[in-house]
């Protein structure tokens, strides 16, 4: 997995003084006769608007395959991996509070091969903070105590490293999750805080809905039911769980259950609120199935709850 190299890059041979290493965050200082912030911006503005030009077809960049952290193996065949191919922005799939998803298209310029992905990006410094950041963060520390100040205090740069952390989590939580058969979008790459996924639905784009949107009859509601409970033992099997859970973060594409949403998920016996976390998802869902109908002596949230301990080998 590529990420952030926090080691120190500053060489200090000596003990002579030597000038501090201006940190990300902060603003750049004006110095007479040097470029000014707003001259390198447009500088920067013009060699992305050249860039952008020479990408064929009317794409909006090309492939980011190459710089990328990579999916698991063995790679579905529909992933396209030439460098050769670009993508096309196609729309917004869905907003939330700290990632948005757009639908984009992947292909070769000729048209000769393409795919649909779902591209999930994090948002950094334009929220305000990340839902439950504080719990997921709790233990981790940079090699360089300013990223852990600049976390801790939420600068526009600790926000930045808060979001990618974000991403880091939910691209290996579905690297792990799809490698041991769950239900969950394959992950085709993380390239910074943006995750290209699996795109659930149709082959025109159209998105698969999610649970709380599916009005089903009672045998296809059992039927989903079941799914859920399968995927859940399945995650317990592993000492894990969702974190959280409901049926908006459940997809239903072609009467099959899929789980999104996963940067949170929870480790049951290292996180000291993991059966927390695990009761709660329980109550989420079973409550939501049975507002639809199903009888409550087969959504007992407690039952679930201890089956699913007794699967995950908890006491």
């Amino acid at each position: 997995m590529r990420e952030h190299d926090f080691e120190n890059s500053f060489d200090r041979p000596s003990r002579r003084k030597t000038k501090r290493p201006r940190f990300d965050d902060e603003p750049a200082p004006n110095r007479g006769g040097r470029m000014t912030e707003a001259e390198r911006g447009r500088l920067a503005q013009l060699r992305e608007d050249a860039y952008v030009q020479d990408v064929p077809g009317g794409a909006d960049r090309w492939s980011t395959w190459g710089d990328a952290e990579h999916g698991p193996s063995p790679r579905p065949g529909w992933v396209l991996t030439a460098l050769a191919a670009v993508d096309t922005e196609l729309g917004v799939l869905k907003t939330g509070k700290e990632a948005d998803v757009h639908l984009i298209r992947r292909g070769l310029p000729d048209g000769s091969n393409e795919t649909l992905l779902a591209a999930k990006r994090y948002r950094s410094d334009e929220h305000r903070m990340f839902h439950r950041d504080a719990g997921y963060l709790e233990g981790r520390r940079m090699r360089r105590s300013r990223e852990m100040r600049a976390i801790e205090t939420r600068t526009s740069f600790g926000r930045n490293l808060i979001a990618e952390q974000w991403a880091v989590a939910e691209f290996a939580a579905l690297s792990r999750l799809w490698s041991m058969g769950a239900p969950v979008p394959y992950p085709v790459q993380r390239h910074g805080t943006e995750l290209l996924l699996e795109f659930i639905g149709d082959d025109d784009g159209t998105a698969a809905p999610r649970l709380a949107q599916v009005r089903a009859d009672d045998d296809a509601l059992k039927e989903l039911w079941y799914q859920t409970v399968a995927a859940l033992e399945l995650l317990a099997s592993q000492g894990l769980a969702h974190g959280d859970l409901s049926a908006y973060n459940l997809l239903v594409h072609k009467g099959r259950v899929m789980i999104i949403d996963l940067p949170q998920v929870v480790d049951l016996v290292a996180n000291p609120r993991g059966l927390e976390f695990l009761e709660r998802d329980i109550r989420n869902i079973t409550s939501w199935f049975t507002a639809r109908g199903l009888p409550e002596s087969e959504t007992d949230p407690m039952a679930l709850v201890t089956d699913l301990r007794e699967v995950a080998g908890l006491p």
